[in-house]
């Protein structure tokens, strides 16, 4: 397990602005954490607020959840997901609206955009290759694991540039071209941002590690090398239909990934066409 010292946190705590713990999140975290938490009160919580409340429902109703009926109140969602469940999409939701698109010099929209894909994407493959991991997990891991990119454009002016030669120059990841350029990467202050709200450990882990091949070499649950698997590949998916080739550091999983999901080229080739038509269609 890679871990950060206390030197690289105290460095993110004083030359980043991230955003801190939505309140709303901090009361179902304490209520979750309490000796008998009750479902109703969760309900509650989430009720109070009614743009929480209506993102939730339209993330549990779209067709990436697979819901075989309508969804329409909240108390409905917490009796069918769970309290975890519905704590991470509660959390997702909350982590979009958190940044501020005055302060970031690059497009939050379009960020969240390739967000919402790559996170329903890997929802979609979830159910595809029968994982062993829960579909809030996944949702939550594909809006998470790059959230360290809007706040490394709030604080560098020059961050814009640093993505774009990422895109025109794959040969390395976007993590290679800002070490060229910082004292830290998006993975780092991602990590560090899901810590401070206190998202599960083996998440933290992944988004710490979302660019390293060594992770899927290592010992860890069969639900979490799927979580990294599945994430990368929906990763590569979503870059693929928008620039029409790999990312930069796909050759360095690819076989991994097939190993771990139990896939061989025709299943993934399967995969990709339907991405694809899922990306067409609109979501």
């Amino acid at each position: 397990m890679l871990n950060i010292d206390e030197k690289t946190l105290a460095e993110l705590r004083s030359g980043f602005n991230l955003p801190a713990k939505p309140e709303i999140l901090e009361h179902i975290q304490n209520e979750l954490n309490s000796d008998e938490p009750e479902l109703n009160r969760v309900a509650n919580i989430i009720s109070q607020d009614v743009a929480t409340s209506a993102a939730v429902l339209k993330v549990i109703n779209s067709p990436a959840y697979g819901m075989s009926r309508t969804v329409s109140d909240i108390k409905q969602a917490v009796m069918f997901l769970g309290l975890n469940s519905i704590t991470q999409i509660v959390t997702g939701y909350l982590l979009k609206e958190a940044f501020d698109q005055s302060l970031c010099c690059i497009s939050l929209e379009r960020f969240w955009d390739n967000a919402i894909d790559i996170s329903q994407i890997a929802m979609l493959i979830g159910k595809r290759v029968r994982a062993n991991v829960p579909v809030e997990n996944l949702q939550l891991l594909g809006l998470f694991h790059d959230a360290g990119i809007p706040a490394m454009a709030m604080r560098y002016d020059n961050y814009k540039e640093v993505m774009t030669r990422a895109i025109q120059r794959p040969e390395y990841t976007l993590a290679c071209y800002e070490e060229q350029l910082y004292p830290t990467n998006h993975a780092v202050v991602g990590y560090y941002l899901a810590s401070s709200w206190n998202i599960p450990k083996p998440m933290c882990q992944i988004i710490l590690r979302h660019h390293d091949p060594l992770y899927l070499d290592e010992a860890h649950d069969e639900s979490e090398q799927q979580a990294f698997a599945i994430l990368k590949l929906a990763e590569n998916l979503a870059f693929e239909g928008k620039y029409f080739r790999n990312c930069a550091d796909w050759h360095a999983f690819k076989d991994k990934i097939m190993i771990v999901l139990n896939i061989h080229d025709d299943e993934y080739v399967d995969i990709k066409e339907d991405i694809e038509e899922f990306l067409i269609s609109g979501n």
